[in-house]
């Protein structure tokens, strides 16, 4: 076995099964967009490549055994990441079908929607989509705009957009392909509000058209997702019969009397959001599956294209240049990073949901950590494509070696299941205020109002590694500034420290609302607003790192092991060069130290560069998968 196989097998993680079977069936099937279509075209392809998957398995995998699936979430968001390494339109158009759409029914819907819809929305017998966006309303979920309000005397709900600003926008499916909908939309009865629920709202006949009251428009073409049919719905006094309500979590009688298991309107409806937390979880890790393909394509060429050296005669390759080094290497190392904490993520969710009874708090803390992930890997991704495309001059903007297709479609996962900001600023909610019931979401009043007496408690919450990690930061070499930046236990104490500091001096600030009206108190949040979505990206560098840590203990072979301690250091170095002038400013390192940083980057990219191919390689993406035409072409 290879060195990059073993490399391959450290990263696969637990579910490494589904991704060597995805890697042999899905590079069978002939998934690479294909750019001469026209629109409709290469929505038909898509749609019949969908079909091709549910023998996979995959579809059903995302489903409970009792709602008619499998029973195997792990496997169903790992199957989603491995389409992302062929066609990201292909990733978002089954992501909507089966974990969105699907999700919605399984998750929010009680069992006669399991009975009536699951079996058929996996094998594609029912063709939906998630109708939660709107025109004037993205990430603000609780305050859409589009009702739903009862009228006991014909038992049903009149699904209404009163507003140009309430009809739904950006809808997978909606434009040409989906029959339903999941539309969420404000439930009303008895004229009481009580918040945003899900309904099943169908939208087309048998032949396509419109049904009465229903209005659905394309978006044309976008900046990337070539074959999904995004587009836009509107409902004009449309019924539906009460069953249509998923009534998991809110349920109308048949007098339009309203009751729910949760009665708290903030906690009900997070929690329902809660549920549909498998789509969050895969936009980030097939954002990373796109990078590593992105990445794959880059260095496979920087180690062919030659350009200048001593004479003419000797030319050598870009991978010999330290600056190409520079661009490459650690975001290679990020990547690894990623794919070791996306691992760890999956797994948690995977325990989860197969749980009869989960824990609220550890559901609470998987979200968190979920939307910093998402918004980390997301940000990674546009930043390490657009590093590749350029490192691999005008081929790269070439469509035919794919990098500006992988850059189009992935543009937008910084915007999917939530504005990174926002994702950064619902994961600091959860770190400020120790996981506090009463608090409602993203409301910055709440935040302010609930912020943590116990922040720095909330650092102490370890990984899956903590023992491990604890080990090697008591181990660690020297103090104050005879620390060894080298070390693993000292990168993994200066990552927790900062994080310790960020979160207890924000907490201090936000503090000062205390007593404070909603007003005064929205505003000592919005001047903080810069230091709440640091808590958020310190805390998700320490968990990167700790996961990275915990995923080289667990490699079993010594060559691969020592190759992933020099590339996690690689990772742990850059991150603290970029916030150095925090370090040193905080005095955690001084300037004699900060001195050596980037020397011992430099040493670190010198140990990697012969390695640049096996780095790559165990990235799994099969070569003859890449799509990249320059790659075939000899004599560059």
């Amino acid at each position: 076995m290879t060195l990059s196989d073993e490399l391959r097998i450290s990263i696969d993680g637990k579910w490494r099964h589904v991704r060597e079977q995805s890697r042999k069936e899905l590079a069978e099937m002939d998934l690479l967009y294909d750019h001469d279509l026209t629109l409709k075209e290469a929505r038909a392809r898509v749609l019949e490549q969908m079909k091709g998957l549910v023998a996979t398995g995959m579809p059903a995998a995302g489903f409970s055994v009792e709602a008619g699936g499998t029973g195997d979430p792990g496997m169903a968001v790992t199957g989603i990441e491995m389409l992302a390494q062929f066609d990201l339109s292909l990733m978002v158009k089954a992501g909507v079908q089966w974990g969105l759409f699907g999700g919605a029914i399984e998750n929010l819907g009680t069992q006669s929607h399991h009975d009536r819809y699951i079996k058929d929305l996996i094998n594609l017998d029912i063709l939906g989509c998630f109708a939660m966006s709107e025109t004037g309303h993205g990430s603000n979920v609780q305050n859409l705009e589009t009702t739903a309000t009862y009228d006991p005397s014909t038992q049903e709900f009149v699904i209404d957009s009163p507003t140009f600003s309430s009809r739904k926008d950006y809808i997978g499916g909606a434009a040409e392909h989906a029959t339903v909908a999941a539309v969420f939309a404000q439930l009303i009865t008895k004229g009481e509000g009580h918040g945003v629920h899900c309904f099943v709202v169908p939208l087309r006949d048998d032949e396509g058209n419109d049904l009465p009251g229903v209005t659905t428009m394309d978006d044309g073409h976008k900046g990337g997702l070539g074959a999904v049919d995004n587009g836009r719905l509107s409902f004009d006094h449309v019924r539906i019969p009460r069953e249509n309500l998923l009534n998991r979590y809110g349920h109308v009688d048949e007098g339009g009397t309203y009751s729910s298991p949760i009665d708290n309107v903030n906690r009900r409806f997070f929690t329902m959001l809660g549920t549909l937390i498998r789509g969050r979880v895969s936009v980030g890790g097939s954002a990373s599956a796109a990078c590593e393909v992105a990445l794959s394509i880059a260095g496979r060429y920087a180690l062919k294209r030659r350009q200048f050296g001593p004479d003419d005669d000797n030319e050598i390759v870009l991978m010999d240049y330290r600056m190409h080094q520079r661009r490459l290497l650690p975001l290679i190392a990020r990547s690894y990073a990623y794919r070791f904490a996306q691992n760890q993520l999956v797994a948690r969710m995977d325990s989860l949901q197969r749980s009869e009874h989960p824990d609220p708090q550890k559901a609470r803390e998987l979200e968190g950590r979920a939307a910093g992930l998402k918004a980390a890997q997301t940000w990674h991704a546009t930043d390490a494509i657009q590093e590749a495309r350029e490192a691999c001059g005008g081929a790269g903007y070439l469509a035919e070696n794919r990098l500006t297709t992988l850059k189009g479609d992935s543009d937008v996962f910084t915007t999917f299941e939530g504005d990174n900001h926002v994702m950064f600023q619902l994961l600091s909610k959860e770190l400020l205020t120790s996981y506090a019931t009463e608090v409602g979401g993203l409301d910055a009043v709440g935040l302010v109002k609930f912020a943590a007496a116990t922040a720095t408690d909330v650092v102490k919450e370890r990984t899956a590694a903590s023992n491990l990690i604890q080990r090697l930061i008591d181990a660690r070499p020297g103090k104050g500034d005879d620390h060894d930046l080298m070390d693993r236990g000292t990168q993994l104490s200066l990552f927790e420290d900062r994080e310790e500091h960020v979160l207890e001096t924000a907490a201090r600030r936000l503090r000062r609302a205390a007593g404070k009206d909603d007003q005064a108190a929205f505003e000592i949040f919005n001047a903080a607003q810069d230091h709440v979505i640091r808590c958020a990206r310190v805390h998700v560098q320490r968990i990167v790192l700790e996961a990275f840590t915990a995923g080289i203990a667990r490699c079993e072979d010594p060559e691969a092991q020592e190759l992933l301690r020099t590339l996690c250091s690689l990772y742990a170095l850059t991150e603290i060069e970029s916030d150095l002038a925090w370090f040193m400013g905080h005095n955690r390192i001084s300037d004699a130290r900060a001195k050596t940083v980037t020397n011992l980057i430099n040493d670190l990219l010198d140990q990697l560069r012969p390695h640049t191919l096996t780095l790559v390689e165990g990235f799994g993406v099969p070569e003859q998968s890449l799509g990249a035409a320059m790659l075939l072409t000899e004599g560059q």
